[in-house]
């Protein structure tokens, strides 16, 4: 499995704090998109070992590129991060094939703890 990991996220700044959440936690290797549809083109670019994706960004939004992600790979783990906490949009996420979520603000801790449990580096 590869080590690279895909962040998507319509928000710069937040895929820099993303970036620099997972090098603090030793992946170096990171693409970045801004919208689903340019994650999806990345996905299907090049060897993906972890996805990390928003959910609210405009063209696709992160359900939609996780659906389209498991229709290509079943088992590349996928991590929501948003701010949507709200238990039922957990549920909807989880259903429609996230591995598992975490919520914006987050620590390199907090990121390392939900890593440690899908992913090895």
């Amino acid at each position: 499995m590869s080590n690279k990991v895909l962040v998507v996220d319509d928000s710069g700044t937040m895929r820099k704090i993303i970036t620099r959440a997972l090098n603090a936690v030793g992946y170096s290797d990171v693409v970045e998109a801004g919208d689903g549809v340019e994650g999806l083109a990345a996905f299907q670019r090049e060897p993906i070992g972890l996805v990390m994706t928003d959910w609210n960004m405009p063209n696709k939004n992160g359900l939609e590129l996780t659906r389209d992600i498991r229709a290509i790979n079943a088992d590349v783990p996928i991590f929501m991060v948003t701010t949507e906490a709200e238990k039922g949009r957990v549920l909807e996420a989880i259903q429609a094939g996230v591995t598992d979520y975490l919520v914006k603000p987050f620590s390199a801790d907090s990121l390392r703890e939900k890593l440690d449990k899908f992913v090895a580096v």
